[in-house]
Protein backbone atom coordinates (compact mmCIF):
# COMPACT_ATOMS: atom_id res chain seq x y z
CA UNK A 1 0.00 0.00 0.00
CA UNK A 2 2.50 2.19 0.89
CA UNK A 3 4.37 1.49 -2.35
CA UNK A 4 1.43 2.73 -4.37
CA UNK A 5 0.94 5.77 -2.60
CA UNK A 6 4.71 6.49 -3.57
CA UNK A 7 4.22 5.77 -6.87
CA UNK A 8 1.25 8.02 -7.15
CA UNK A 9 3.03 10.74 -5.40
CA UNK A 10 5.75 10.53 -7.55
CA UNK A 11 3.58 10.77 -10.56
CA UNK A 12 1.61 13.74 -9.59
CA UNK A 13 4.79 15.55 -8.81
CA UNK A 14 6.40 15.05 -11.92
CA UNK A 15 3.22 14.40 -14.62
CA UNK A 16 0.59 16.32 -13.19
CA UNK A 17 2.94 19.41 -11.98
CA UNK A 18 2.90 22.50 -14.11
CA UNK A 19 4.85 22.94 -16.96
CA UNK A 20 7.84 24.84 -16.88
CA UNK A 21 8.16 28.43 -19.40
CA UNK A 22 10.78 29.43 -21.13
CA UNK A 23 9.27 33.28 -20.01
CA UNK A 24 12.31 35.22 -18.54
CA UNK A 25 13.14 36.29 -14.72
CA UNK A 26 12.75 39.63 -14.21
CA UNK A 27 14.34 42.28 -13.46
CA UNK A 28 16.64 41.56 -16.50
CA UNK A 29 18.76 43.02 -19.46
CA UNK A 30 19.80 43.06 -22.81
CA UNK A 31 22.38 44.70 -25.16
CA UNK A 32 20.51 45.50 -28.54
CA UNK A 33 23.06 44.25 -31.26
CA UNK A 34 23.37 46.88 -34.25
CA UNK A 35 21.57 44.82 -37.58
CA UNK A 36 24.38 46.05 -39.81
CA UNK A 37 27.28 45.10 -38.71
CA UNK A 38 29.22 48.02 -39.95
CA UNK A 39 27.56 50.05 -37.61
CA UNK A 40 30.73 49.82 -34.81
CA UNK A 41 29.64 51.75 -32.08
CA UNK A 42 25.93 51.53 -31.79
CA UNK A 43 24.71 49.53 -29.35
CA UNK A 44 21.38 49.59 -27.00
CA UNK A 45 20.40 48.41 -23.81
CA UNK A 46 16.56 47.34 -23.08
CA UNK A 47 15.86 47.15 -19.44
CA UNK A 48 12.59 44.50 -18.71
CA UNK A 49 10.96 44.35 -15.14
CA UNK A 50 8.03 44.52 -13.27
CA UNK A 51 6.20 47.48 -12.07
CA UNK A 52 3.10 48.36 -9.74
CA UNK A 53 1.42 51.13 -11.89
CA UNK A 54 -0.86 54.24 -10.03
CA UNK A 55 -3.80 53.52 -9.33
CA UNK A 56 -2.94 50.74 -8.20
CA UNK A 57 -3.39 47.77 -10.10
CA UNK A 58 -1.82 44.08 -10.79
CA UNK A 59 1.66 44.90 -11.65
CA UNK A 60 3.01 45.42 -15.47
CA UNK A 61 5.93 44.77 -17.10
CA UNK A 62 8.14 47.82 -18.17
CA UNK A 63 10.39 48.29 -21.03
CA UNK A 64 13.11 51.04 -21.19
CA UNK A 65 15.68 51.26 -24.20
CA UNK A 66 18.82 53.46 -24.45
CA UNK A 67 20.78 53.54 -27.56
CA UNK A 68 23.92 55.41 -28.48
CA UNK A 69 25.63 55.76 -31.15
CA UNK A 70 23.05 56.01 -33.95
CA UNK A 71 23.06 58.17 -36.89
CA UNK A 72 21.25 60.67 -37.60
CA UNK A 73 17.55 58.97 -38.46
CA UNK A 74 17.17 60.80 -42.25
CA UNK A 75 20.36 58.92 -43.26
CA UNK A 76 18.43 56.49 -43.74
CA UNK A 77 15.85 58.41 -45.97
CA UNK A 78 12.57 59.93 -44.76
CA UNK A 79 12.70 59.36 -41.35
CA UNK A 80 13.55 61.73 -38.00
CA UNK A 81 13.15 59.43 -35.04
CA UNK A 82 13.76 56.22 -33.48
CA UNK A 83 10.96 53.96 -31.72
CA UNK A 84 11.32 51.21 -29.09
CA UNK A 85 9.62 48.10 -30.87
CA UNK A 86 8.63 44.97 -29.40
CA UNK A 87 6.99 41.82 -30.70
CA UNK A 88 6.06 38.31 -29.42
CA UNK A 89 5.63 36.78 -33.45
CA UNK A 90 2.13 36.27 -34.77
CA UNK A 91 0.63 37.52 -31.16
CA UNK A 92 0.97 41.15 -30.40
CA UNK A 93 3.53 43.73 -30.86
CA UNK A 94 4.47 47.09 -28.97
CA UNK A 95 5.84 50.69 -30.12
CA UNK A 96 6.80 53.67 -28.57
CA UNK A 97 9.02 56.89 -29.00
CA UNK A 98 12.29 57.27 -27.74
CA UNK A 99 13.50 60.76 -27.08
CA UNK A 100 17.02 62.33 -28.07
CA UNK A 101 19.02 63.69 -25.34
CA UNK A 102 20.73 67.37 -25.82
CA UNK A 103 23.93 66.18 -27.14
CA UNK A 104 25.37 67.97 -29.92
CA UNK A 105 26.91 65.36 -31.65
CA UNK A 106 25.16 61.86 -31.51
CA UNK A 107 22.35 61.56 -28.71
CA UNK A 108 21.71 58.74 -26.64
CA UNK A 109 17.90 57.87 -27.81
CA UNK A 110 15.54 56.76 -25.00
CA UNK A 111 12.21 55.81 -23.99
CA UNK A 112 10.18 53.41 -22.47
CA UNK A 113 6.55 51.68 -22.12
CA UNK A 114 4.70 50.73 -19.03
CA UNK A 115 1.60 48.59 -19.88
CA UNK A 116 3.15 45.41 -21.47
CA UNK A 117 0.68 42.35 -19.53
CA UNK A 118 1.84 39.55 -21.60
CA UNK A 119 3.49 37.14 -20.82
CA UNK A 120 7.70 38.00 -22.01
CA UNK A 121 8.18 35.05 -24.14
CA UNK A 122 9.58 34.58 -27.76
CA UNK A 123 10.14 38.66 -27.22
CA UNK A 124 11.92 40.34 -30.01
CA UNK A 125 13.24 43.82 -28.85
CA UNK A 126 14.50 46.46 -31.65
CA UNK A 127 15.14 49.76 -31.87
CA UNK A 128 13.80 50.92 -35.81
CA UNK A 129 13.52 54.17 -37.60
CA UNK A 130 10.39 55.97 -37.80
CA UNK A 131 8.52 58.92 -39.36
CA UNK A 132 6.76 60.95 -36.51
CA UNK A 133 4.24 62.65 -39.46
CA UNK A 134 3.27 59.80 -41.39
CA UNK A 135 3.47 57.12 -38.31
CA UNK A 136 5.43 54.94 -40.48
CA UNK A 137 7.72 52.22 -38.50
CA UNK A 138 11.01 51.70 -40.35
CA UNK A 139 13.22 49.34 -40.47
CA UNK A 140 15.51 47.69 -37.49
CA UNK A 141 18.43 49.36 -36.63
CA UNK A 142 18.96 47.59 -33.34
CA UNK A 143 17.88 44.02 -31.89
CA UNK A 144 18.22 41.16 -30.27
CA UNK A 145 15.78 38.21 -28.60
CA UNK A 146 14.44 38.55 -25.04
CA UNK A 147 16.16 34.56 -24.59
CA UNK A 148 19.38 36.19 -24.27
CA UNK A 149 17.95 38.71 -21.40
CA UNK A 150 20.05 38.79 -18.08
Amino acid sequence: MKKHFLISCFFAAFIISPVQTNAITMPCSLILEPVDKSMKNAKGEALIYKVQLNPPSFARTNLSILAVHLPEPSFYGDFDGYEGFAFIPKEISWRFKLYPTSEELSPTWAGRFDPITAEMKNVEVQVRLSNSKSGKLGPSVLSNSISNCK
